[in-house]
């Protein structure tokens, strides 16, 4: 599972995810990519998923890239605890991602297959994804 070796601070504020993906919104590694069409927390478990799913399919041709990186710590309390003393405790680890940013990056593996891989993968997601080609990318 995804997660960093080591933290400034244990616990994080939420924050906001407002506004679309300013960077991290085009290919740059791969010739197909999935985008995303709305905002999320993505948690390591599923970007893995997610992972296994596209290479699974691919049949491990060609290369993936994951381009997000779960680095912000999620707390919890646990059940039936009365509200107040303090912040609970980290639980795991997710990726806050806006509208454009890209996911994942295929190289190296057919059109239809790149698409399939990719659909597959996006549905072990949380959000609508949608598929992307680079622009100079001709298709057989």
């Amino acid at each position: 599972m995804l997660q960093p070796k080591k933290t400034k601070f244990r616990r994080q504020q939420k924050g906001k995810m407002k506004g679309v993906a300013q960077r991290g919104n085009e290919l740059a590694f791969g010739s197909f990519g999935i985008k995303t069409m709305e905002s999320a927390w993505i948690t390591g478990r599923q970007i893995e998923a997610a992972r296994q799913a596209i290479t699974r399919f691919m049949k491990r041709e060609g290369q993936l890239w994951i381009k997000i990186f779960p680095d912000k710590p999620i707390t919890k309390k646990p059940a039936e605890v009365r509200m107040g003393k303090g912040k609970g405790a980290p639980e795991g680890f997710v990726a806050p991602v806006t509208p454009g940013r890209i996911l994942f990056e295929a190289e190296g593996v057919p059109y239809e297959v790149a698409k399939e891989a990719l659909r597959l993968g996006a549905q072990k997601l949380p959000i609508k994804t949608k598929f992307v080609v680079r622009r100079d990318y001709v298709i057989e």
